[in-house]
This record gives C-alpha cells, sequence and structure tokens, in this order.
C-alpha cells in the first residue's frame, strides 16, 4: 500500500499542468448567449453586446494596445474595454480589483492597468463617443 501511494504521488507531478492557467470567462460572456443572458450583460457591463461590439471596432486598432501580441493579439482591445465597463459599472465591494479580475480572468494587479489603457484609447475619440447633452436635454 505505500508503494502505491508513493506512485501516486509521483504521477501528480508528472500529470499537472501548469502553475496558474487563466480562464476566459470574458469571451464566454460576450458571445455566448447561454452563459450570460442578454439582460444580464446589460446589467454587468451598462452596454449591450452590440455596442461594446461596435465600440471595440473603434478603438481596436489604437496605439493602446499595439504592445500585445501571441494569445491576446486582436482580442486585447475587447477585454481591455470589458475590465472598464465592468469597473465603471461596479460599486461597492463589487468594484474590488479581486472580484472583477476573477470575474474577466485576469489578475487583480492588471485590472488598473487595463482600465487605464481602456481609458485612453477611448478618450483618444472622444468626439465620437462621448455626447455630452445640450440645454434642451
Amino acid at each position: 500500500m505505500v508503494e502505491e501511494l508513493a506512485v501516486l504521488r509521483a504521477l501528480h507531478y508528472v500529470f499537472r499542468g501548469s502553475y496558474r492557467q487563466w480562464d476566459s470567462n470574458w469571451e464566454h460572456e460576450l458571445y455566448d448567449g447561454k452563459y450570460l443572458a442578454d439582460d444580464e450583460f446589460l446589467y454587468h457591463f451598462r452596454m449591450d453586446c452590440s455596442c461594446v461590439m461596435q465600440l471595440n471596432s473603434l478603438i481596436e486598432d489604437d496605439q493602446e494596445f499595439s504592445g500585445f501580441s501571441g494569445k491576446l493579439g486582436k482580442r486585447a482591445s475587447m477585454l481591455h474595454l470589458m475590465v472598464l465597463l465592468k469597473f465603471l459599472g461596479s460599486y461597492g465591494n463589487e468594484a474590488a480589483l479581486q472580484k472583477l479580475g476573477l470575474m474577466l480572468g485576469i489578475s487583480k494587479e492588471a485590472v488598473n492597468n487595463y482600465v487605464r489603457r481602456a481609458c485612453n484609447a477611448i478618450l483618444d475619440h472622444r468626439e465620437q463617443v462621448i455626447k455630452w447633452p445640450s440645454i434642451e436635454e
């Protein structure tokens, strides 16, 4: 029995995956209608999914995201945008960096950087995406 236990312990290290694998919940939230319904998406991100896609198409080629390559690649702008929208739409404990990171599959330390980059990209296009109400409105 001791030998079998030793074999099982050895196999644990052989078949072990990488130390930390980030999931891609944000992709399911965005593209999979079964994972997050439209009203739930609107509740979490304060924008309709189609509006998020349009905003992303506007900022995806911004220089803020040019340093991302490899696995994240072109999806960098979408993840940044979703982190920003969730951050702006949250309050209280829901705005905690750790909760935002867990929901979207990034580390809590990266949340501030993602928010900053997405804000800079949107502000580069502020004439097209931000509209202030007129006196009549």
